[in-house]
Formats: C-alpha cells, sequence, structure tokens
C-alpha cells in the first residue's frame, strides 16, 4: 500500500515543471496532480522580504474569499445579555458569555472561529494561552472584537480568513478545496495575493514578495508566477 502510494506523489510530481505557473495555470495544475481521495485544502505560501522580529515589519490581516472555504465553519461568540441572542439570530453555532469562557478552559475546542464583544475580553482575555496557539484569540485588529455580531459572523461563515507571518517570514492561508474548479480556485488565491500586497509594512526594504506557492494536503508545490502575480494585486 506504501509503494502504491509513493508511485501516486512520484507521478503528481512528475506533472509540475520546475518553473513559475501563472495562476490560471497552477490552479489547473494542482487538480491534475490530485491523487487522494478526500477532498484536499489548498493552500497559498507567500514568502516575504521582511522580517518578522521587529513589529513594524509583522504582515497581517483578514480577506473575505469570494468563493468560501469549502467548508462548514462553526462560530462561537462570547457575549453577554442582548448580544447573545443577536449572535444566536445571525447564525452563530455557540453564544454565550463566561460560561463560554470556562468550557473553553476547560477543554472544548468544537469550534472554528471565536468572536468577543469588547466588553467581554476581560474574561475573554484569559483564553490568550489556548485560543493564541491555534489563530483564533478574538482581536479588534481582525474584526473579531465588535459590538456588530452579526456582520463578524455572516463573514466569518461567506469565508473570512486570517493571514499572519509567521517566524520564516512566510504567510500560509487556506484557499479552499481541491474539488473547487479551477477559477474559483485562482480567484481567491488573487484575493488573498492582492491583501498581502497591500499590507505591506512602510518598514519593509528590498524586495517585498519573494516566492508564491501552491500547494494541496498531498500534492506538490507549484511555484506562481510573481510577476503576473504582482501586477493583479495591484490592480485589484
Amino acid at each position: 500500500m506504501a509503494k502504491k502510494s509513493g508511485k501516486h506523489v512520484e507521478n503528481a510530481r512528475k506533472k509540475v515543471e520546475a518553473r513559475p505557473y501563472k495562476l490560471a495555470e497552477a490552479s489547473e495544475l494542482i487538480k491534475k496532480t490530485h491523487h487522494t481521495k478526500f477532498n484536499e485544502t489548498v493552500e497559498l505560501a507567500i514568502n516575504l522580504g521582511v522580517d518578522p522580529k521587529h513589529s513594524d515589519q509583522v504582515v497581517r490581516g483578514t480577506v473575505v474569499l469570494p468563493n468560501g472555504l469549502g467548508k462548514s465553519v462553526r462560530v462561537l461568540v462570547i457575549a453577554g445579555g442582548d448580544k447573545i441572542r443577536e449572535a444566536q439570530e445571525a447564525g452563530a453555532d455557540y453564544a454565550g458569555g463566561d460560561d463560554m469562557v470556562q468550557k473553553i478552559m476547560d477543554g472544548w475546542t468544537d469550534y472554528d472561529a471565536v468572536i468577543a464583544t469588547p466588553d467581554m475580553m476581560r474574561s475573554a482575555g484569559k483564553l490568550g494561552k489556548v485560543l493564541g496557539p491555534r489563530g483564533l484569540m478574538p482581536n479588534p485588529k481582525t474584526g473579531t472584537v465588535t459590538m456588530d455580531v452579526a456582520k463578524a459572523i455572516k463573514e466569518t461563515k461567506a469565508g473570512k480568513v486570517e493571514f499572519r507571518v509567521d517566524k520564516a517570514g512566510i504567510v500560509h492561508c487556506a484557499i479552499g478545496k481541491i474539488q473547487f474548479d479551477a477559477s474559483k480556485i485562482a480567484e481567491n488565491a488573487h484575493v488573498v495575493i492582492a491583501a498581502v500586497v497591500k499590507a505591506k509594512p512602510a518598514a519593509a526594504k528590498g524586495t517585498y514578495v519573494k516566492k508564491i506557492t501552491l500547494t494541496s494536503t498531498m500534492g506538490p508545490a507549484i511555484t506562481v508566477d510573481l510577476a503576473e502575480a504582482e501586477t493583479e494585486a495591484l490592480a485589484a
């Protein structure tokens, strides 16, 4: 079974030439290299010319993918009073106050996104060590600490994703599923690339975007043509 799996991986790699591909081409190719039975996640990796150790060179933001992520997102809202009912009516999967905070501290993890109202951050702030490593800690900069919980829920359910540069200077961002049409993969990718380009820190010097790679969970990495991607991003 392992040999058969290895053969599939090798065949997939052979389909990828050692050259940059235009995003539309790369999106078509990533589907052709798909060789597993499950609906793999498609991801962008964007190598940036920044030093994340300096706070003025941290790149982060959010973007709503036009074609969503291809999965249902379980949204938890930490709020109080009428905002709990507002969250429930807006489609939140879970909503509550200190009871939800305690539930998370006790080990509960059945949610994909967390939104909190500003007045609940004193309580929700205790969750930093739990939610931080998972990238789920509510933050005003990403629109997840807000009084407009209905809007935040709608955007999150529609495919809002957060991106942030890691210690190696790379932004990793899921942009959909392998079963998406290639045009939808490309469209989601363009939106993310444009958002990252526009988030360039003023302190960043030299070449900002160094490399863009399109990958799937089990597939080979496909290098994306930088010139075309950046031109499209600046025009967005």
